[in-house]
């Protein structure tokens, strides 16, 4: 008996399948031409990248530093006693305003009263001294008057008589006596005028005496007026340095007042941040004693010398203040801003290009937009920023982010956030 194999029964039906197909592509050649064109004709098409665009910038690349200080006032003046007393009234307390030249205090005038009153009668003795030197000068002056009469008389009776002995008709005895007197008129005469110059020379030392003792009257005027103490300038009591009923000794403290028409605030820097620093430059002032108002203040005065091991400079920063609002002792917080703030973009613009020193600008004219590499000189870090040296302007866009790496002058699609 003959025995037939039956196929399996996976290829009868992998032949029900594929037979169809076979015979259509038999009966239908230019349907499976077509097929074979669309495999081999399709290319890829290339994606245009997104890119977030950000501006050129001048920022500051790091914030301003702050330094903490105190308000004082710009003058503050400790007003002394000119002379010695018991103060018997102190017209002012702490917090007072005062004008200038307004009384402060009153000490004990009784003694500076005494000694004016002595000076004064000392003064009056020495012009009667005066009167009396005057009054015998005038004499001297008569007497020299007097010895010049005589002396004159003399000489004329001495030649008379001179003539007359030649003439034989007197004896000698009779000359040499007209000489002697008229010797003793002369030696008169210069006993008088030797008289009237030692009393001009009194008169001319009590006069002296008078201008001293007229100086020492205006010293006591002075130290009677030294008992009322004025206040040397205008501005407020910051402190009594004594009470009422002591005794105060010339040169004594009596209180310190303090002229806010301008305010201070010292602060301490480093020789690092005194780069930042000028005469003359204005800088924020915040006082917390205002919820943190600001004022503008202007640095007047920077120490040459730090203090100690410190290396710390202390910096005066002068505030205007004409309604007395800022008072002393305030805690300052004072900002020194940077002269010109630096060009600045994001770091991450340098990381679309993976490089330190490249970025990718924007041509915006393009359409569509293409960017363009750019090199640059990067500086200072901080904060995700980086400073520019040079290779970018103000203003310019760059390139962030992009969805995929790029290419020099490649077209790119800018994101709605972009800084456009």
């Amino acid at each position: 008996m003959r025995v037939i194999n039956t196929p399996p029964l996976k290829i009868i039906c992998l032949l029900l399948v594929v037979s169809p197909v076979m015979a259509c592509s038999y009966f239908n050649p230019t349907q499976n031409q077509s097929l074979a064109r669309e495999e081999t004709s399709s290319p890829t098409i290339p994606r245009i990248p997104a890119v977030d665009v950000g501006e050129v910038s001048r920022q500051f690349l790091t914030p301003p530093r702050e330094f903490v200080g105190t308000t004082k006032p710009i003058r503050e003046v400790i007003v002394r006693s000119r002379t010695e007393g018991q103060l018997l009234e102190l017209k002012v307390d702490v917090g007072d305003y005062v004008s200038k030249g307004s009384t402060i205090a009153i000490l004990d005038d009784t003694i500076p009263r005494a000694s004016l009153a002595k000076a004064e009668a000392e003064l009056n003795s020495l012009k009667s001294l005066v009167a009396e030197a005057e009054a015998a000068v005038l004499a001297s002056q008569a007497e020299v008057e007097a010895a010049k009469i005589r002396l004159a008389q003399a000489e004329s009776d001495y030649n008379r008589l001179q003539f007359l002995y030649k003439e034989g008709a007197i004896a000698k005895r009779e000359v040499e006596l007209a000489e002697t007197q008229l010797k003793s008129a002369k030696q008169a005469l210069t006993a008088a005028q030797s008289q009237l110059e030692l009393r001009k020379a009194a008169v001319a030392t009590a006069k002296g005496r008078i201008v001293s003792q007229q100086a020492a009257i205006a010293e006591e005027k002075k130290r009677l007026a030294f008992t009322e103490i004025k206040s040397p300038i205008d501005g407020y009591i910051l402190a009594r340095l004594t009470e009422e009923g002591s005794i105060i000794q010339n040169g004594g403290e009596i209180v310190k007042i303090g002229d806010l028409t301008q305010a201070l605030v010292e602060v301490s820097v480093s020789e690092l941040d005194l780069e930042e620093i000028s005469l003359g430059k204005t800088t924020r002032v915040k006082l917390d004693a205002f919820g943190g108002e600001t004022f503008t203040g202007v640095i007047r005065r920077i120490s040459p010398m730090a203090e100690g091991n410190t290396r710390q400079f202390p910096v005066e920063i002068l505030l205007d203040n004409p309604q007395g609002k800022i008072k002393q002792g305030l805690l300052a917080r004072v900002s020194f801003e940077k002269t010109t703030p630096s060009l600045v973009i994001p770091e991450e613009a340098l990381a679309v290009s993976n490089s330190d020193n490249t970025v990718f600008v924007v041509n915006q004219k393009a359409n569509p937009p293409r960017v363009i590499s750019r090199q640059v000189v990067v500086g200072k870090r901080n904060n995700g920023k980086v400073e520019i040296i040079s290779g970018l302007t103000e203003g310019e866009k760059i390139v962030i982010r992009s969805s995929q790496p790029l290419q020099d002058n490649q077209p790119v699609r800018v994101s709605t956030i972009s800084d456009l």
